[in-house]
């Protein structure tokens, strides 16, 4: 296990020179499906790497279910950069354009392929993947079965989750949401939309302070998230005659301890 995570792990070293040095020229004559499969070009630099990174994975471990939503998640990405670099029009390079369109193309079919070959999996992230994109009840029935096993005691199990139950059970979903940040091992993997999900539970609930304090927690981690329009949380205080310094230094102290973490789900 060790081992294949070292491997993965330069192969991302090799794929951040992407396009240029011998790293990547390396990694492309080891594996030269990631080097080919789609065309050249200098948009989605990023979405392209995370498609060799996963690839990559799911070849070194061909009998886990875990890299193919990996790579399903990739695809996805990649399709929605390349799809709308492919409308920019290029008055001497219509080329590009082309090759955008044929990238697209691929990318969708790759998306479609390696949706029907995981139809009959287990794993419970490719179980959620179907139900939500697909509407395929069974799998969502599979998943919801998991529901209190080991098998969903993950930070992001517990968050698709908490996005079952966010219309039928919003305390329950509050747990959901609490515990996926206990559960984070990574600090590189923190979910803002549980940020988000959090801030609109509670200003539901007409719970003013804590709505603020989570969506304070979502300026301090992303500022430039599109949620947080001109005066988003100005207007809040203002509404809502918010004791604000207090309440920044809460959001603040909240973050630290998921960004380190070592965040503890409260009890209600």
């Amino acid at each position: 296990m060790i081992i294949r995570y070292l491997v993965v792990f330069t192969a991302f070293l090799y794929l951040s020179a992407c396009d240029s040095g011998p790293n990547f020229a390396a990694l492309c004559k080891e594996n030269p499906e990631i080097c080919e499969e789609f065309t050249e070009d200098s948009w989605c630099k990023r979405e392209r790497i995370a498609v060799g990174i996963a690839n990559v994975e799911a070849k070194l471990s061909p009998n886990n279910d875990l890299p193919k939503f990996n790579q399903l998640i990739a695809y996805e990405g990649y399709e929605k950069c390349i799809s709308h670099a492919a409308k920019i029009e290029h008055i001497k390079l219509k080329e590009k354009k082309t090759r955008r369109i044929n990238n697209m193309i691929l990318a969708r079919a790759r998306i479609e392929e390696l949706t029907q070959s995981t139809k009959g999996s287990e794993h419970p992230r490719l179980l959620y993947y179907h139900w939500t994109r697909e509407l395929d009840e069974q799998a969502l029935e599979k998943f919801l079965a998991l529901e209190g096993t080991k098998a969903l005691e993950t930070s992001e199990s517990q968050y698709e989750l908490a996005t079952y139950y966010i219309k039928r059970d919003p305390t329950k979903t509050l747990q959901l949401l609490f515990r996926s940040l206990e559960l984070l091992e990574d600090s590189t993997d923190i979910n803002d939309e549980v940020f988000k999900s959090l801030s609109s539970i509670f200003a539901k609930k007409n719970k003013a302070k804590q709505a603020y304090i989570w969506l304070k927690v979502l300026s301090l981690y992303d500022p430039e998230d599109p949620v947080l329009n001109h005066n988003a949380l100005e207007n809040y205080i203002a509404t809502h005659d918010l004791d604000y310094e207090f309440l920044d230094q809460v959001a603040e102290a909240t973050l630290n301890k998921i960004e380190s973490l070592q965040f503890i789900a409260p009890k209600f």
